[in-house]
């Protein structure tokens, strides 16, 4: 990604040769700009949520940080739906903060908490800045995670300018010119827009910590018209049980039509569980029995196999519910009772179920290669711990597999990443439930599996592109 993206960090640096303007045809009208910069007395505007103070310094807005475990925001009166919005921000670098974009804040949701779609400003080593974030509600819907062309043009400590496209359904951000997100979703509509100082601990908010922002903008007249042309960034689509043109020209296909059992079959007779599987509402769903493994309908596969891919499925787990994704699978290989067997991404309610606890150091926990590799965070140095939306909350999962590199991401955050086959791989194995097999896990291709492990487990959304 770094090299699709190189051009375009010099796009952003500064010209030192002033160009006379082209004249305007009649299709290149200027863009309709309008300056949003709150003012003096922040009219249009009100605060909301934390202790944060904002007010309007030499031409900025300036919010300081506070004692309080609460985020702070300066919300918008107005409400905005089709926008193309740009300012300039620099942060103190201890201090997260971000725009919400079509936010939201509703009596009937968590107590009137501002929520919805964020482009992240995020000065921290992981440097996310530019992604895009559902505050109080999904977490990361695109992280900057294959993005290092943007993590490396923000500059903490410093103004950074960003662009956002809220344009029907797709939200696009950039910074410094360099394409951070691109987002398909149909959540929100439209929305207002605020500027947050985030929570900070009472020792770091005595010294009271700024966010600034200046040179706001937008334009809300046929936005359409003066969007940005396509910038090869890679799509993340968030419609359940639909791809999004983008992802269907990245090669995306849905593995599930979200209505019938076309593309399953059992993973030990030919055609679909006549039960312990039910599909209805959009969700795929593995229903609830003894808790047993595979005692009910049994595990499901994909009635074809697959050697180099990305797979996606968005899982919600009820309490204490424990499942798997299971890839490079040999159906064949056990006769018996119990499940097929191949290399598992473990899904699992780590705080409910006893599972979360047996093997070794975690790796039964839910996004590891199951009885193999613990799940970690290996995106974020500053924080380790997984990002896992509870029981009764969608999670998306990720694998990339790439010749023998595999990797498992969750919710957006890389946390498994290992080689098939390697010397460090066949020592893991063979300390694990699965050496009695050979060859484990290097099978060449094998079907994609859902497992029944007698919990109720929902699925939608499951998709794969081939590499």
């Amino acid at each position: 990604m770094v090299r699709k993206f190189a051009f375009l960090a010099a796009v952003a640096a500064p010209l030192m040769l002033v160009l006379p303007a082209p004249a305007l045809t009649q299709a290149q009208t200027p863009a309709p700009w309008r300056d949003i910069t709150p003012r003096p007395g922040l009219a249009g505007w009100r605060t909301t949520g934390g202790n944060a103070t904002y007010g309007f310094e030499n031409g900025e807005l300036v919010g300081r940080a506070a004692p309080g475990k609460t985020n702070s925001w300066l919300v918008s009166d107005a409400q905005y739906a089709d926008y193309i919005m740009e300012f300039e921000a620099k942060t103190d670098p201890a201090l997260n903060s971000g725009v919400m974009v079509r936010g939201q804040s509703r009596p009937d949701y968590r107590g009137g908490v501002v929520h919805g779609y964020q482009a992240e400003i995020d000065p921290s080593k992981r440097g996310w800045s530019g992604g895009l974030y559902d505050e109080q509600r999904r977490q990361w819907l695109y992280t900057l995670g294959r993005n290092d062309a943007a993590r490396a043009t923000f500059r903490s400590g410093d103004w950074n300018h960003y662009r956002i496209e809220a344009i029907g359904n797709r939200l696009r951000t950039w910074v410094n010119g360099v394409p951070a997100a691109d987002v398909v979703d149909d959540v929100d509509a439209r929305g207002f827009i605020a500027f947050q100082v985030h929570a900070i601990p009472d020792a770091e908010a005595a010294r009271r910590p700024e966010a600034r922002f200046r040179n706001v903008r937008i334009i809300t007249d046929s936005p359409a018209r003066h969007a940005l042309p396509a910038t090869g960034l890679e799509q993340q689509g968030w419609l359940t049980n639909r791809l999004s043109q983008g992802e269907r020209d990245a090669g995306w296909k849905l593995l599930w039509d979200g209505s019938s059992s076309n593309g399953w079959r059992s993973a030990k007779a030919a055609s679909f569980p006549k039960k312990g599987w039910s599909v209805a509402g959009g969700l795929l769903t593995v229903e609830s029995a003894s808790g047993l493994e595979s005692t009910n309908g049994g595990d499901i596969v994909t009635t074809r196999d697959y050697r180099d891919f990305e797979l996606s499925i968005d899982f919600r787990l009820t309490p204490g519910a424990n499942s798997g994704i299971k890839y490079f699978v040999d159906p064949t290989l056990l006769k018996g009772d119990g499940s097929a067997i191949g290399l598992e991404y473990q899904l699992l309610d780590d705080a409910r179920h006893p599972d979360a606890k047996m093997g070794r150091d975690g790796n039964r926990t839910v996004g590891s290669l199951y009885d193999l590799i613990t799940a970690r965070n290996l995106n974020d140095p500053d924080s380790p711990g997984k990002r896992v939306n509870p029981p009764g909350e969608w999670n998306r999962a990720v694998i990339v597999v790439r010749g023998s590199h595999v990797e498992h991401w969750l919710n957006g955050f890389k946390v498994v990443e290992y080689e098939r086959g390697s010397p460090e791989f066949r020592a893991l194995v063979a300390q694990s439930k699965y050496a009695k097999w050979p060859g484990f896990g290097e099978w060449e291709q094998g079907p994609i599996l859902l497992q029944d492990h007698g919990n109720r487990v929902d699925f939608r959304s499951i998709k794969l592109r081939e590499l």
